[in-house]
């Protein structure tokens, strides 16, 4: 009877997380609607690559700041576990991330070069928002914009799936095609999620290896960026 009632309260627990995690993930992919509102406020008729920036900046805001609410216990619980073990969260942190690249770019290298796929649409979207504000860029990209996707696609993965390798693999999947779904044009085009992947499997495997988001937060952060540095310099 003991053990029915703790399947009973691991599965409602189970369920809710899941229905949580499917409203952040709708959350998620509609943020970008957010944008109409200071549009339709300020009655703007041209988006120039310059107000690009401001209101993916204002609609990313917005939904850290719903993502902080919904999830600020735990988020306030790991923070503390990030600080109590620091140097060795780090260290597999900057491991994990250092594979993550390493398969980022071998599979950049075979679609660009060997496959003459280009340049990502994705990456090509965001450095031309880079060259319209590049500081504020850095703090949208480089900062805020980890932070919502380690919530998106780490957190609330690991709060359904129970077994480490599915929340590993769905993670870092889910992570590679939401940044390839909206402007891919080809089949070359959409196999740009691999190498997305492959970034979002290592943040997966350092969320569970270190039971914290912040080290996967912080790598995140750290990898753009470094990206979007290169591309200001």
């Amino acid at each position: 009877m003991f053990d029915t009632v703790i399947v009973m309260k691991i599965n409602k627990n189970i369920v809710k997380q899941f229905i949580k995690g499917i409203f952040v993930f709708v959350l998620f992919y509609f943020s970008s609607y957010l944008q109409l509102l200071p549009i339709w406020i300020f009655k703007i008729k041209n988006v120039t690559g310059y107000l690009e920036v401001l209101l993916s900046s204002f609609s990313n805001i917005i939904l850290l700041g719903v993502l902080f609410f919904l999830y600020r216990k735990e988020l306030k619980r790991e923070f503390i576990v990030f600080k109590q073990n620091l140097a060795n969260h780090l260290d597999i942190g900057f491991k994990g991330w250092l594979i993550g690249l390493f398969g980022m770019m071998v599979f950049n290298f075979i679609l660009t070069f060997l496959l003459k796929a280009g340049q990502a649409n994705n990456e090509q979207a965001v450095q031309t928002m880079i060259k319209s504000l590049p500081w504020l860029m850095l703090i949208n990209a480089g900062i805020i914009a980890p932070f919502i996707e380690e919530i998106v696609f780490r957190k609330c993965f690991k709060n359904i799936f129970e077994s480490k390798y599915l929340f590993i693999l769905t993670s870092g999947i889910f992570f590679g095609l939401m940044h390839v779904i909206t402007n891919s044009q080809s089949l070359l085009d959409f196999l740009f999620f691999i190498p997305y992947s492959s970034l979002g499997i290592a943040f997966a495997y350092i969320y569970y290896k270190t039971d914290t988001i912040f080290t996967s937060v912080v790598m995140h952060m750290i990898h753009n960026t470094l990206l979007i540095l290169l591309s200001i310099l």
